[in-house]
């Protein structure tokens, strides 16, 4: 696939190519600015790419198909939401997806502590988003795809939308979810991917990910020698190595995306030469 706006001269996305797997949450992470929204917009039919066609259950997502529209459901960054009541916004919206269920849509709501009788207008931003997020999940879509969810979710917000995602999960569901906020999403993933200059950096299980590099806090004064990357923490350094002795650790995504960008080669060498 090949992709570029209008009035750049430059290709956002070139000779790009991945398959995302049913029944697993996919992190999708880059840089500011990188493209992970536009690539959304792309896997939603939102945006046309250059070259190249985007396919789901065998379907081109640009055909635009009842079948394959009523299993898609993206939720933006940026939206609003109409100066109506949410039962009135259910009643319009639901229709349009067969699998929608009301009784998750409450279940959903009471997580994050709150109830059917809102008027959309009257809500924060941050609310707004909870409300997108359990609708979003309500309608079982096959396909989700989810652009920087956690924005605008205060700490007991975030923890509340990692639990829901745990609930709505299902084999036959795919989340993706594009974010700049690891920490917020990393217990959920089953799968990293990150994008840089126009191409994909890593794409890895998170289990590949453990098998391949070891994930441990030193104390100050600990020695570092053989250490890919390293970064201050509260007991000491975060420090990342290669995993030679099938250690098994937990993965530090926000240290893998940090020594990713320092030194990409190294770290995707490995992947490369693990069997």
């Amino acid at each position: 696939m090949r992709f570029t706006y209008k009035r750049s001269k430059e290709d956002l996305f070139k000779d790009f190519s991945i398959q995302f797997e049913k029944g697993k949450i996919y992190g999708l992470l880059g840089k500011n600015g990188i493209g992970k929204s536009t690539l959304l917009y792309l896997l939603s039919g939102l945006l046309k790419p250059n070259e190249g066609t985007i396919v789901m259950d065998d379907v081109s997502v640009f055909a635009r198909l009842p079948k394959t529209l009523q299993n898609l459901y993206i939720l933006p960054e940026e939206f609003d939401l109409p100066a109506i009541s949410l039962s009135e916004y259910i009643r319009r919206m639901s229709p349009f997806y067969p699998d929608f269920n009301l009784a998750q849509m409450e279940s959903y709501l009471t997580q994050f502590e709150m109830g059917m009788d809102l008027k959309l207008k009257e809500l924060s931003m941050g609310q707004k988003k909870k409300v997108l997020i359990c609708f979003a999940l309500a309608t079982n879509s096959t396909y989700l795809l989810m652009d920087e969810p956690t924005n605008g979710l205060d700490i007991p917000g975030k923890s509340q939308f990692r639990k829901i995602v745990s609930m709505a999960m299902h084999e036959n569901r795919s989340l993706i979810i594009s974010t700049h906020q690891i920490n917020d999403i990393d217990n959920l993933l089953d799968h990293f991917v990150m994008i840089d200059n126009n191409g994909i950096l890593l794409n890895q299980s998170v289990a590949a990910i453990g098998d391949t590099l070891s994930f441990v806090e030193l104390e100050n004064g600990e020695s570092t020698e053989g250490v890919l990357y390293s970064l201050p923490s509260l007991r000491g350094n975060s420090v990342l190595y290669a995993n030679e002795g099938g250690n098994e650790t937990q993965p530090n995504l926000e240290l893998l995306f940090n020594a990713l960008l320092s030194n990409p080669t190294k770290i995707t060498a490995l992947f490369n030469t693990t069997k």
